[in-house]
């Protein structure tokens, strides 16, 4: 009697057993009468061969990629010097005695049996041809024993998961809402979740201490490789938590999902204040795998004639330089691309210098003096055969770019190893930020962090010198996700509100049920939401979200396969109470 096996399982021990397999044919190959078929299901391959003298054979001339078969046959050693070492199935076939076809495939407009480049739109057009495909099978399957993992840790050390609603009131959560109109009530809306922020909130005010969710979170926001309009977060909430808790909780479960999912041991994650990123990398998310860290040598080039450095410096901006490792053999071509590089980053230009074994060479070499380019060099620790790259400009703008141009550098030089895994934490983050469209101060993360301890009274004397109690996973480069220690007092909460410029009818009718809540003996509580997509796109090595994603939407938030968003009937519009112009 056959035995049903999957096409990932035979082995040499079940040699003359009879196995009934079921898959997609993977290749054919016709080599001297008999037909070899590589049998495909979601655990592997199986070899199976059609001998002339069976029945099947004719049937078997016909099969064509990615036909559905079912087959019986015997299991049988193959001839020696035929093993495929690279199979775990590789010292087996299955000689077939019976066929049957389950259905017919027209031809993929791709190769389903291996992963060769294909435009990406064609791809997520036959998005289900695509993940048949192996790297994309593995992908998936790698996200899932993530998000286990995750479920596994958290259920360890008690928390509870619990559903928050898809449905739910519009509120500031820092882009554009997506809305679903009401057919009971017109001219009202409910907006899909931009993450369940307040609702973890409030299951902390319900007394529930130790909250987690794998939580569908929706944003209607510019799109880019490692952002979706919807996506997969972490969600994770705990009453009566320092931020040190927090940070420990979080930490704990990605070195656990490491080291289940990937089998890799994760050191500590090393913290670094906010100012010091910068200072030190010229981002809030820096990429740890390498060195190359900044230095402000405005006070080098303090009394520079050079006047790009000086009108910078008196404004009370800064010069940021950088170290660019062997980059003196660099040609004045490479340099001037460097810099139009530094200019799509939003600088005016660079400056570079070439600390050559005949000397220092630089673009602007008659404006600096020597002895600066020396004392810049040595406050990078550069040496010859290396380059500089400063840059001059706002403070701000001048880290920024010199941040942006350091990843650049390290890509170029080789020096980011994709096998390395660098988290750290980034804490004490501002608590407000100008709006670069209004002028305005506004949340630089939410309302509903806690300002840091001692900062209340900078409310009405200096907020923008405020600090959060907030703070940043960062993992080679990409910020995994923030949190924040909550404010848990309906007067600070609305202390906030007002000083962010909302009026109090405002604050009611966005906020009333939330402040109303908080007034109920809501606990201190913190917490933090980690976007799985990302966690996933780096643990899977893919530099796209959407190669980790089953049904992702493409580069313009549209969704190829489904031809979505579409237009629907007019009755149903009507019925929503909705006009739609089309116009734009």
């Amino acid at each position: 009697m056959a035995v049903k096996v999957s096409c990932g399982a035979l082995r040499a021990s079940d040699d003359g057993t009879i196995a009934e397999l079921r898959g997609w044919v993977n290749r054919r190959r016709d080599h001297g009468g008999l037909i070899f078929v590589d049998l495909r299901d979601h655990e592997g391959l199986t070899q199976i061969v059609f001998d002339p003298q069976h029945p099947s054979f004719r049937e078997a001339e016909h099969l064509r990629h990615e036909d559905v078969l079912r087959v019986v046959g015997t299991v049988r050693k193959r001839p020696a010097g035929t093993e495929n070492a690279r199979l775990g199935t590789g010292d087996v076939e299955v000689g077939v005695s019976e066929l049957e076809i389950l259905n017919r495939s027209q031809v993929p407009p791709f190769p389903v049996n291996a992963d060769e480049a294909v435009d990406e739109n064609l791809r997520l057009e036959y998005r289900y041809l695509d993940l048949r495909r192996p790297r994309m099978q593995e992908n998936i399957r790698v996200r899932h024993r993530i998000v286990k993992a995750m479920r596994d840790f958290f259920d360890e050390r008690g928390f509870v998961e619990i559903e928050t609603p898809m449905l739910i009131k519009s509120t500031p959560e820092g882009a554009r809402d997506y809305i679903v109109p009401s057919r009971l009530y017109p001219g009202s809306f409910y907006a899909l979740p931009q993450s369940p922020q307040m609702l973890k909130q409030i299951l902390m005010i319900a007394g529930f201490g130790k909250y987690m969710q794998i939580a569908r979170c929706m944003r209607d926001e510019d799109q880019r490789a490692d952002r979706q309009p919807e996506f997969t977060q972490l969600d994770v909430e705990m009453s009566f938590a320092t931020q040190d808790e927090v940070l420990e909780t979080m930490e704990s479960c990605m070195r656990y999902v490491w080291q289940k999912v990937l089998g890799i041991e994760v050191p500590a994650f090393p913290r670094l204040a906010h100012a010091e990123a910068i200072a030190r990398y010229g981002v809030d998310k820096p990429d740890l795998r390498f060195g190359l860290e900044l230095a402000d040598v405005s006070q080098v080039f303090a009394r520079s004639e050079f006047g790009v450095f000086r009108s910078a410096i008196d404004a009370g901006g800064a010069v940021v330089a950088l170290r660019y490792p062997g980059g003196s053999a660099l040609s004045r071509r490479d340099f001037d691309g460097l810099t139009e590089t530094a200019k799509q980053f939003g600088a005016k230009g660079m400056v570079w210098a070439s600390l050559a074994s005949d000397g220092i060479k630089s673009s602007v070499a008659k404006y600096l003096r020597e002895a600066d380019l020396s004392a810049a060099a040595n406050a990078l620790g550069a040496q010859t055969g290396d380059a500089l790259l400063l840059f001059a400009d706002a403070r701000k703008l001048a880290y920024a770019v010199a941040g942006k141009m350091r990843n650049v550098v390290g890509e170029r030089c080789g020096l980011v190893d994709p096998q390395t895994y660098a988290f750290c934490w980034v804490t004490d983050f501002p608590y407000l930020e100008i709006d670069e469209q209004t002028g305005q101060p506004a949340p630089a993360h939410h309302p509903f962090s806690a300002p840091a301890p001692g900062d209340w009274e900078l409310i009405t004397s200096d907020p923008l010198q405020m600090r959060a109690q907030h703070y940043d996973l960062v993992l080679n480069g990409y910020e995994l996700g923030s949190g924040s220690i909550r404010i848990h007092k309906a007067a600070q909460q609305r202390e906030i509100f007002e000083m962010l410029g909302l009026r109090p009818g405002e604050i009611e009718d966005r906020f009333g049920f939330f402040l109303r809540a908080l007034d109920y003996g809501a606990p201190p509580h913190g917490g933090m939401a980690l976007g799985i997509d990302r966690i996933a796109m780096i643990a899977c090595s893919e530099e796209n979200l959407r190669d980790v994603i089953a049904f992702p939407k493409n580069q313009v938030a549209r969704d190829v396969m489904m031809d979505a968003p579409s237009s629907v009937a007019p009755e149903l519009l009507r019925e929503l109470h909705v006009k739609s112009d089309s116009r734009g």
